[in-house]
């Protein structure tokens, strides 16, 4: 399990169940890495200023991502991590792929999970 302050992603059965619910989520995949921490810091500082958006993790060396984010037509071909993927109505509505930082997510987060 990464070691952030973000919900975790920890099984399949998890993620199809949250991606099925239709609620708007945004999952970072990736290692407790130089690109990736800062990712999640901004998930961190941003997720009071969106409480419709469920914020989570996903370990990028696990069976469940290897099941899931991994495996996304959106998600393929990337080279960097972490892998950011944002649903909404049970579908992926945006992807990115290595840093990011705060302007880039709320850009995303405005205009791609915005009602």
């Amino acid at each position: 399990m990464l070691n952030t302050n973000l919900q975790h992603i920890e099984s399949v059965e998890q993620y199809e169940q949250l991606i099925a619910s239709g609620a708007k989520v945004a999952v970072v995949c990736g290692r407790m890495g130089p690109m990736c921490v800062p990712v999640y810091s901004v998930m961190d500082a941003l997720k009071s200023n969106y409480p419709d958006v469920n914020f989570y993790d996903m370990d990028f060396d696990t069976a469940v991502a290897m099941q899931t984010i991994r495996r996304l037509p959106e998600t393929n071909g990337f080279m960097g991590l972490p892998f950011t993927v944002y649903y909404k109505d049970g579908g992926v509505v945006a992807a990115t792929s290595s840093i990011q930082n705060k302007k880039q997510v709320k850009e995303i987060l405005d205009g791609r999970l915005s009602p």
